[in-house]
């Protein structure tokens, strides 16, 4: 029992450590869209896409690798010095070559050089800290992980409100004053990257002392096994993110030069509304995982796994409508700024998206089960080609919706090619009848609601009370036997 309670608490710490810094976002959110115009939010969007995608390149699959050799060598020393020396030694060359390149990268994106420049330092403090949270998380320090991790985006988020907020009014009211003396007018995006730069810093900072002690000791051959370990998880991680974000940097390529930025940040803040069910998915994947393989050698694991999934997606299906119905409610207090609201649109979709990837998460237990997990580096592959060729194909004609339609085919494509396989490599007898009528359900009362009575509660939270009477009246056996007051 020991075991698992520690399991369950590190889970639940490392799931706020990565929960809690999302639930931030919803901070900024308004406060970037409040006081950026469209178009700069829509700059910030693309860059922020272009670092998710160089962030998954610096690691190049180094902390998984890391992880893998760490339980397996006998030598685990060598393994952090290697990883670290690795990770140190490729970060300072991007640093160099990026910052020597800056003004032609300037000019190939369209993007200010100054911030292409904080841009690569984000991206180098954040690999340089890869290997020692790592080592955090390998060593079971959870508690100190955790408060490092939301550490630096309370810092964030504090800077920002300050930069973006009070630094104006406190020059307004002292316009003499030593804080005058270093305000900057228009410059909002910088002080987004500035903040950004300041919380990474601090993060290197505290964590440095693992490079300080570090005896610098490379072992080749290891590093070759690490990194023939770790470049198939890059690449598994370039598709991914290409899932995520490069809807974004295409709708900036594509669409013509005088509205692509303008698009891009309406486009990408009502795509933030998706969020809760990211912020679900997210959470529910991480303490999910310990348990599906705690739970790998029991002979009703397969029972088990599909209970769990369908109750995963009897959840999801709940926040999907509720999310659906109260969508244009939420948008008032995360996008304030009304011009914004004109990609409101494409909120289903990316809400509906996220919901399959969640179920595609669930599906995909069975290649973590059987040591099979380059075959989620093929699907990953496969919903990347289908993210490319959809946005290159509806983007000219149909802007944010095209690529908002190429996400929920993505993700759809995924989850079907999932439980495919599935069926044939490791068979788990999903209730299918229960998964899809539940599924089907919300998202036939969500288009009524968003698009036939939008706005309209009268409408939209009857139906919301009939399908939480839908899922009562088909589990109420369970239900009560939850709620039902245990015997002593």
């Amino acid at each position: 029992m020991g075991l698992y309670k520690r399991l369950f608490k590190q889970t639940a710490i490392y799931g706020l450590a990565t929960v809690l810094p999302r639930m931030f976002s919803f901070i900024l959110v308004p406060l970037y869209t409040g006081l950026l115009p469209k178009a700069e939010y829509g700059k910030v969007s693309i860059i922020f896409a272009w670092m998710i995608f160089f962030n998954v390149i610096l690691a190049y699959g180094m902390e998984t690798a890391f992880f893998r050799f760490y339980n397996n060598e006998t030598n685990k020393k060598s393994v952090v010095e290697t990883a670290m020396v690795s990770i140190f030694w490729t970060t300072i060359s991007f640093l160099f070559i990026a910052l020597l390149s800056r003004n032609s990268l300037a000019a190939w994106s369209g993007i200010d050089s100054q911030y292409i420049g904080y841009t690569i330092w984000i991206l180098a403090l954040d690999a340089l800290v890869i290997i020692p949270f790592s080592k955090l998380r390998a060593f079971q320090r959870p508690m100190f992980y955790a408060a490092i991790k939301i550490g630096n985006v309370l810092v964030n988020l504090i800077l920002s409100l300050f930069f973006l907020v009070y630094m104006p009014k406190i020059v307004a009211a002292n316009p003499q004053g030593f804080v005058s003396s270093l305000y900057v007018e228009n410059f909002e995006i910088g002080y987004i990257f500035l903040s950004n730069i300041i919380a990474s810093l601090l993060t290197f900072v505290v964590l440095a002392p693992d490079y300080f002690f570090l005896k610098w000791k490379f072992d080749v051959d290891l590093w070759k096994r690490m990194m023939r370990y770790g470049l198939p998880i890059m690449v598994a991680g370039i598709a991914f993110a290409i899932n995520e974000q490069f809807d974004k940097i295409l709708l900036g390529r594509l669409l013509p030069a005088n509205i692509a930025a303008a698009e891009v940040g309406v486009y990408s803040a009502c795509y933030k509304l998706g969020l809760f069910m990211v912020l679900y998915r997210t959470a529910y994947t991480l303490g999910i995982e310990p348990f599906f393989f705690s739970h790998a050698a029991d002979k009703n694991a397969p029972q088990t796994y599909a209970m769990v999934t369908k109750y995963f997606v009897i959840f999801g299906s709940f926040i999907l409508l509720s999310v659906i119905v109260f969508a244009d409610l939420f948008k008032t207090y995360m996008i304030q700024d009304e011009s914004y609201w004109v990609a409101m649109k494409v909120v289903p979709l990316i809400i509906l998206a996220n919901f399959f990837l969640g179920i595609y998460t669930n599906l995909s237990v069975w290649y973590k089960l059987i040591d099979k997990t380059y075959i989620g580096a093929y699907i990953s592959i496969v919903g990347a080609v289908i993210t490319l060729v959809l946005n290159f194909l509806l983007i000219p004609s149909m802007s944010y919706y095209g690529s908002a339609i190429a996400t929920i085919a993505a993700y759809g494509s995924m989850m079907l090619i999932s439980y495919y396989l599935g069926t044939k490599y490791y068979p788990i007898p999903y209730d299918l009848k229960k998964i899809g009528g539940y599924l089907s359900l919300s998202i036939l009362f969500s288009a009524v609601s968003f698009y036939g009575f939008r706005e309209n509660y009268f409408v939209g939270i009857p139906l919301l009370l009939v399908f939480l009477y839908f899922i009562y009246h088909n589990e109420k056996a369970t239900i009560l036997k939850v709620i039902a007051p245990k015997s002593n």
